[in-house]
């Protein structure tokens, strides 16, 4: 699972490598989560927990975290507590 936060969004997808295809993602720019009156923190763990239930669906329990630039805290490491929390191992 990669991350990517701009100035105003935050993306997480599942991306299968040997393949180069996105499996499962989850953004700050679906209307489910758009249209919400949320905190940063509050979609941050939204994003977390349905990209984990995306891959959960798909049968995968056990994933690599790529956090790529970002340090692992804020809104970074609040998604990922929130998709482990959800069952997700990394």
């Amino acid at each position: 699972m990669t991350v990517f936060k701009s100035n105003c969004h935050l993306y997480a997808q599942l991306i299968d490598d040997s393949k180069g295809i996105t499996l499962a993602s989850s953004s700050s720019v679906e209307p489910a989560i758009k249209n919400k009156k949320l905190s940063k923190k509050e979609i941050a763990e939204l994003i977390g927990k349905e990209i984990a239930k995306k891959i959960i669906s798909k049968g995968i329990k056990d994933i690599a975290f790529d956090r790529g630039k970002y340090k692992y805290h804020g809104l970074i490491k609040i998604l990922a507590e929130a998709a482990r929390s959800e069952g997700i191992n990394f």
